[in-house]
């Protein structure tokens, strides 16, 4: 028998292959690093993609002070809202406190329950921990009225108390990414890939084509399972979804951040398939998964690389 030169297609470790059932996955706000600000994560919207020109400050790089062009993404994110408390004892949920004086689009949009309980923060209780559920104020965009939800963590070197004294200081204010994330830090997508519907084993796990005188079709597994035992296993390449998956990308650079102005609309304007950027930006180098004005929670970066870490860019102009 011949030896095997290729591995098997397709990794075990994304399984089942099927769309995900929400737009804005679960993120283990535990196993992300604390770096300094309370909080953790921050929702925002893929406008598109665009070639920077950027000054190369990185150390020892071959590139160093001199201007090159890179592909970076640009990232609309809207101001957060608060949208209701969430306790924790030992490392379950043990209570819900929803927020007073919310936006009318999120009552017409969602449903809330009924009986409002009183925002009691100040009752003492054997919790461990709290985490709070924001949603985008996202009106403030071209996209839509219908916000996004999404619980996000706190910073684990603060205990409780400092963490309820968080609440209750900003539980009615708008959070803006400028204060939580800064130039040149690293950071994590965590989303929904571009779906791409019903496709073949050839594309779906990457199998060789069969030649070109093969009977019953060359995009196709030569054998789908022995005699015995006679049943096709699920680790046989087949047809079916492809795209729609929950996908994290690591150790993203963040070039350039702020607030909307006059001088960035004139850069940031007429995107592709996405409009005007009208709130707060994030460009990041590279590409981030999903098509235009697809939702991603954007973390605190899980583990840092020293190759990522170092690079230094300093953004001098977004080409059309």
């Amino acid at each position: 028998m011949p030896t095997r030169k290729s591995p098997r297609k397709g990794s075990l470790q994304f399984w089942p292959r099927k769309r995900a059932k929400k737009f804005l996955p679960r993120v283990n706000w535990n196993a992300i690093s604390d770096s300094g600000k309370i909080l953790k994560g921050f929702i925002c919207y893929k406008a598109g993609m665009r070639s920077v020109l950027v000054k190369d400050m990185t150390l020892n790089s071959m590139t160093k002070d001199k201007t090159k062009t890179i592909p970076a993404t640009i990232l609309e994110c809207p101001a957060m809202k608060i949208f209701s408390v969430r306790f924790y004892k030992q490392g379950k949920p043990a209570k819900d406190i929803l927020a007073e004086n919310l936006d009318k689009e999120l009552k017409r949009k969602l449903k809330l329950p009924k009986a409002k309980k009183k925002f009691a923060l100040d009752e003492k209780h054997d919790y461990d921990d709290v985490k709070l559920i924001f949603y985008s104020v996202v009106k403030k965009t071209n996209l839509k009225k219908k916000p996004d939800l999404i619980e996000i963590g706190l910073d684990n070197k603060l205990n409780f108390e400092d963490k309820l004294n968080f609440v209750k200081e900003n539980l009615n204010k708008e959070f803006s990414v400028c204060d939580f994330f800064w130039e040149n830090e690293l950071v994590d997508f965590r989303g929904l890939t571009r779906g791409k519907g019903l496709q073949g084993p050839v594309k779906r796990f990457g199998i060789t084509l069969k030649v070109h005188k093969s009977e019953k079709g060359r995009r196709r597994p030569g054998s789908i399972g022995p005699w015995h035992p006679a049943r096709v296993t699920f680790r046989v390449p087949m047809a079916g979804q492809l795209g729609m998956f929950t996908r994290a990308i690591y150790n993203n650079k963040i070039i350039s951040l702020g607030k909307i102005s006059d001088s960035d609309k004139l850069k940031l304007k007429n995107i592709k398939n996405y409009g005007d950027i009208k709130t707060d930006f994030v460009i990041v180098a590279g590409s981030v998964q999903g098509p235009s004005k697809r939702q991603l929670v954007m973390t605190k970066p899980l583990r840092e690389t020293k190759k990522q870490k170092k690079k230094n860019y300093e953004l001098l102009e977004v080409l059309r």
